[in-house]
């Protein structure tokens, strides 16, 4: 039987970003096709109604009433001062690699200043943390060191390295956590919100995974320090694998991250891993997302 092939990932390139998306008026269409497929409900008619486009303004008004709605209402874009477009623009760039872009990079490509670019990078970050459906079956806990210029002892890390604590699903997806420690009270109970109890727990040797077995699951260790990666079925190679990403992303593309901004980072590279096998497009998936208006 011949084996399959996967088809390679389908491109989107530049040309077809500005045939979909040539101006404002057909980037505000699809954030009001997005919230309103059909009709607009209108809080005045108190039923859904026609509403046309309002030249020069982000809204659409009631045919009948008059009564004015904005597509952007509630989302990043509401009242931004900066092109719609050029939004859309900062989120196709952020989502055609898997690395990301820099601040700085987006500065160059739209014309826009340092300060502004930075803050449309940190509002498009600040949509990607998902609720994930609890994690089951055989999964990965493992925790990390990002940034610093020194390398840090087994689970102690450097004193200018941040933890991070993350659990990946095999073959499913990721929640990775910004931690002050990895001490066992910090981060079993990430496991506990995460992983269905049942579950198996795959871990390298660190002391603070011990309890895991009282708590529910069946623990599965690695034992690293032997120079043992895998054995079977029991590896954290998931979770290593998505360290790796992360860490070349920050030391490649950012050249290091703040402390405290490294959260929204980790979530764009666990959004990116997490749609990773998605039939849509990254970049609309990325659009998708951040569209939704703030709750």
């Amino acid at each position: 039987m011949a084996t399959q092939v996967k088809s390679p990932m389908k491109k989107y390139t530049i040309e077809q970003f500005n045939q979909q998306f040539p101006d404002e008026d057909t980037c505000l269409e699809f954030l009001r096709n997005k919230l309103y497929p059909a009709k607009i409900y209108c809080q005045n008619c108190e039923k859904p109604t026609k509403h046309h486009k309002i030249s020069g303004r982000k809204v659409y008004g009631c045919d009948y009433c008059g009564n004015q709605v904005s597509p952007t209402a509630g989302t990043i874009f509401h009242k931004s001062s900066t092109a719609l477009r050029l939004w859309f623009y900062a989120i196709y760039l952020m989502a055609q690699t898997r690395t990301g872009i820099s601040a700085k990079q987006l500065e160059r490509e739209l014309g826009v200043t340092y300060k502004t670019a930075w803050r449309m990078f940190t509002m498009i970050r600040s949509r990607l943390d998902e609720g994930l459906d609890a994690f089951s079956g055989n999964v990965e806990a493992d925790e990390t060191y990002v940034g610093g210029y020194r390398k840090g002892e087994r689970g102690r890390g450097g004193s200018s390295k941040t933890a991070v604590f993350g659990v990946v699903e095999r073959k499913g997806k990721v929640k990775a956590v910004v931690v002050p420690d990895v001490k066992k009270s910090t981060i079993i109970p990430i496991v506990e919100n995460q992983v269905e109890k049942g579950s198996t727990v795959h871990t390298d040797e660190y002391q603070s995974y011990k309890s895991l077995t009282s708590k529910g699951y069946t623990h599965e260790r690695i034992l690293h320090s032997s120079g043992i990666f895998a054995a079977g079925n029991v590896h954290t190679n998931s979770i290593e694998g998505f360290w790796a990403q992360v860490k070349n992303a920050v030391r490649g593309v950012h050249h290091g991250v703040a402390p405290e901004y490294l959260q929204m980072y980790v979530n764009e590279y666990a959004f990116r891993y997490n749609h990773r096998n998605d039939t849509a497009l990254m970049f609309l998936t990325f659009l998708d997302r951040v569209g939704i208006p703030l709750e």
